[in-house]
């Protein structure tokens, strides 16, 4: 251990006598060649100069750590400049500005070739061919035709008519239209094949098995009535289970996805009515629904009625976002709420018709299992737990069902009770296209919804009634001749007086509602086109203007339109 003796001595550090400043200190005066070595907004384009106190070594190295950045113009004058090449520039990096992509933002766009003179003429409807008559109950005679001529919905495309409109430019000029007869009737195109119409669309029967048509009117909220007669069908039930008949007739209500080679109530995306003991149909299972004794014969009225509730309800169902406690309070106003439509069609010909083809909504696996139950469970292992039943909260968003969603069925006047309720969702994703080149996921083309529907066996014949008068209407039925007055709540909603929920409307004004929605549908997709065109009109019929080519989303041009080939 070192002793005191060893320790060096401390010495005291001195301190310096502080200087007091006489005055206050002044800003360093800039000199003349003073200028700061990175560029900046206030001095863009600096001439650095040596001065005094800075040596060349000092500026070399500052300009290696810190190189210049050249101004650059804000995105608003770059857009304003037209794009014409100047040399634009600003302070900070451009923003990365994403373009949306086709499949989000808009429909998809086909390059075509110029439009045909016959293609800017009306719709034409299908041809008529006289092919039997049939005597009516109240004595009169209908004549039944055979229809040609016209595309068939089949192998999972759906096809409307389309029109060539100066109008519509972006959207190659074409737009959708309707053909003679006007109103809601039976689609002649959304029908199966073998089946006799008259020329209104309101008369079917068939010679073959049991064939369905679909009306040219979907369905989507509220609540609607419609009307069918049975024109030749059961006559009378005898004590031993044998029918007496001329055929058969089943009506109903069905999607998109219902086969059409297939009476309805076939599967899980139709709801239907037997004439036979008046049995209530859904996924093949026939259900007693009328009381002992009643069934439906010819010369019956036999009146339905679907309620739906709002779409605006309806997606937050399919999105998973449905809270009953909240959403089932503001379900006592109809409201329109803008719906994201994205129509994905291109113009084909068929014969001497032009036609808007897209690829139609397709059946489900999960809806397919809900028919066919396996033995297995969900997990696959037998005497599993069964799966959920369909409810507004299931995970499958197929398997989800509407709240206060309801048919009823009316006989002859005479209200018969409620066979079905807690109908299935049909907003996508609720509703799949089928899986192949072009179709996609999520869409709403407008069209998803739940159609009258009516099936005809062997000699079965019926006319259907869409209103506004009807044979037997309901006590509550909305009058057609109505004041309907648009009262504007704010920019994005619409109320339409007298249109509530909880008011019955005939099927034919939901037909003028839909030419409405299919008008703003063509205005809103020509905008979108025109928007990402550059908001000018570009000539894409046949590639003549060579900007179309690098224009998103188009594929590559042809030199005509695709001919569509149908056998029957």
């Amino acid at each position: 251990m070192a002793t005191d003796v060893d320790l060096p001595k401390r010495q005291i550090t001195p301190v310096p006598v502080p200087v007091i400043p006489i005055s206050v200190p002044q800003k360093r005066p800039l000199e003349d060649d003073h200028a700061p070595p990175v560029s900046s907004p206030l001095n863009p384009n600096p001439d650095v100069k040596p001065n005094k106190s800075q040596s060349h070594d000092d500026i070399a190295a500052m300009a290696r750590e810190k190189p210049a950045r050249s101004k650059k113009d804000t995105l608003k004058k770059r857009e304003s400049k037209g794009g014409l090449g100047a040399d634009s520039s600003r302070a900070t990096p451009d923003p990365k500005v994403k373009e949306l992509p086709p499949n989000e933002s808009s429909p998809l766009r086909y390059k075509l070739a110029p439009p045909r003179p016959s293609d800017f003429e009306t719709a034409r409807g299908p041809v008529f061919t006289a092919h039997h008559e049939v005597p009516s109950t109240d004595g009169s005679t209908i004549q039944f035709y055979e229809t040609s001529e016209h595309v068939y919905n089949k192998k999972s495309y759906h096809y409307l008519h389309c029109i060539a409109d100066p109008a519509f430019p972006s959207s190659f000029y074409y737009r959708q239209t309707e053909p003679e007869p006007y109103g809601a009737h039976i689609s002649f195109e959304d029908a199966a094949t073998h089946m006799y119409m008259d020329q209104q669309g309101r008369h079917i029967t068939t010679d073959k098995g049991f064939r369905t048509a679909r009306a040219n009117v979907a369905v989507r909220q509220g609540r609607w009535y419609w009307e069918c007669k049975i024109t030749r069908g059961t006559i009378k039930s005898n004590g031993d289970g044998n029918v007496q008949s001329n055929g058969h007739v089943r009506i109903g209500f069905a999607r998109r996805e219902a086969s059409l080679d297939a009476p309805v109530g076939f599967d899980a995306y139709s709801y239907g009515i037997r004439d036979v003991q008046g049995q209530k149909v859904h996924m093949s299972r026939p259900k007693d629904f009328f009381p002992p004794g009643e069934e439906i014969r010819e010369g019956d009225v036999i009146g339905l009625e679907i309620q739906l509730p709002s779409e605006h309800l309806h997606r937050k169902v399919v999105r998973g976002e449905y809270n009953p406690a909240v959403d089932l309070l503001d379900e006592e106003e109809l409201s329109t709420e803008a719906a994201n439509i994205v129509r994905d069609r291109i113009p084909i010909r068929f014969k001497q018709h032009i036609y808007l083809e897209k690829i139609d909504y397709h059946t489900t696996k999960e809806l397919e299992d809900l028919m066919n139950p396996s033995p297995a469970g969900p997990s696959g292992t037998i005497g599993s737990r069964p799966a959920d039943k369909p409810n507004p909260h299931h995970q499958v968003p197929a398997l989800r069902t509407l709240p206060k969603s309801c048919i009823r069925v009316y006989k002859n006047g005479v209200l018969m009770g409620t066979p079905f309720t807690d109908l299935l969702a049909f907003l996508p994703p609720a509703s799949k296209p089928q899986v192949q080149v072009g179709a996609r996921e999520g869409m709403d083309d407008g069209m998803a919804g739940y159609y009258p529907a009516i099936s005809v066996f062997r000699g079965g014949a019926a006319e259907v009634n869409f209103g506004p008068e009807f044979w037997f209407p309901p006590p509550d039925i909305l009058d057609a001749d109505g004041d309907g007055d648009v009262e504007m709540v704010d920019a994005d909603t619409v109320k339409v007086a007298g249109a509530k929920l909880d008011r019955v409307r005939p099927v034919s004004e939901r037909y003028d509602e839909q030419i409405v929605e299919d008008i703003m549908a063509d205005v809103v997709d020509e905008v979108d086109f025109w928007m990402r065109d550059g908001a000018r009109v570009i000539d894409r019929t046949g590639g003549r203007d060579g900007k179309a080519e690098t224009t998103a989303g188009i594929a590559p041009g042809r030199e005509e339109i695709k001919e569509l080939v149908q056998d029957d």
